[in-house]
């Protein structure tokens, strides 16, 4: 039974390890931008976008 318990405690040290490796792979290519310096501003407007909806789309959800 001390087998079982082992077992599931190991859970979460592996999703978190498997969520920190997804994360990583998919951020790479966004690194990779930004050794381009012509590419870098697309990057830039790209990322302030995604936060500008971001707010907006939480903003209308909250109803305020």
């Amino acid at each position: 039974m001390s087998d079982f318990w082992n077992n599931i405690s190991r859970y979460p040290r592996f999703f978190i390890s498997s969520l920190a490796g997804l994360i990583l792979i998919i951020l790479s290519p966004f690194k990779n931008l930004f050794k381009i310096p012509k590419l870098r501003i697309f990057l830039y407007i790209g990322i302030v976008v995604f936060f500008t909806l971001l707010y907006l789309i939480i903003y209308n959800m909250v109803g305020l």
